[in-house]
């Protein structure tokens, strides 16, 4: 099976003229999406081909476009800001391949500075998000507090599999994104790849973590550093939207 990447930039040139390079030659094809006009570095790889919206999309928008205008069975969705390591896409691939159920299949990431990065997660329930975004995360700190839902305790140096995991460097296939009906558009960011991922659950699919794949990944959290920005307004919106669409994660409180 051949891969399409697409890289999806909101205004990042700088962070692409580190991931773009790592990333052309593991790939068989390579969509950028520029979200914003003019968000691209002067020089891209000689095969990536841009794709330049006239008003910019959502997350989940620019994903599904994306798989809309690439061709192979399996598709790459990553961040500007995620830098593969030499080897981490075959690795990712070589794994789909041997799992005719995998429909999704995450690196093992790392922060710039090379340390653990927690991008394997439990889906979510309603007391870790009131305690993630609320001033309660003052008292309880959900890195410390939640280690089932980071899965903390878990750091397995083989492929295991997982509820879902960040969506800034994930191997779909395009078989899955078909029958689920692909990324939910409606999320205007955050919590998108947790639905996807939980669609994909639902429908039968298998989602691995493969740690042979090591992405470097930024990774800013926004949301975790500060209250009442529009950012956590923008994660708490996404939260409703996803309880909404799949009511029986209310029962899950812990």
């Amino acid at each position: 099976m051949k891969v399409s990447a697409v890289v999806i930039s909101h205004g990042h040139a700088d962070e692409l003229e580190r991931s773009l390079p790592a990333l052309a030659p593991q790939v068989d094809e390579l969509l950028v999406i520029a979200n914003i006009p003019g968000s691209l570095p002067d020089v891209l790889p000689e095969r990536a081909r841009v794709l330049t919206n006239g008003a910019p999309l959502s997350f989940a928008a620019n994903a599904n476009l994306g798989a809309a205008n690439t061709k192979h069975e399996l598709v790459l969705i990553a961040n500007p800001d995620a830098v593969p390591e030499p080897g981490a896409v075959p690795a990712l691939r070589d794994f789909v391949v041997s799992r005719p159920r995998a429909g999704a299949a995450g690196p093992k990431m790392l922060y710039s500075d090379g340390t653990w990065q927690a991008s394997r997660r439990r889906f979510p329930t309603v007391g870790g998000t009131l305690v993630r975004r609320t001033p309660l995360r003052l008292l309880f700190p959900p890195l410390r507090w939640q280690r089932r839902h980071y899965l903390l305790d878990e750091r397995p140096e083989e492929p295991a599999p997982t509820d879902t995991m960040l969506g800034a460097f994930i191997l779909l296939r395009r078989e899955m994104l078909d029958q689920i009906g692909g990324w939910d558009a409606g999320f205007r960011m955050y919590g998108e790849d947790i639905d996807l991922n939980y669609r994909a659950a639902r429908a039968g699919w298998e989602r691995w973590y493969v740690p042979a794949a090591v992405v470097r990944h930024d990774y800013a959290a926004v949301i975790d550093k500060k209250f009442l920005t529009r950012h956590t307004l923008w994660h708490a919106r996404a939260m409703v939207r996803f309880l909404r669409k799949h009511p029986e994660r209310l029962l899950a409180l812990r």
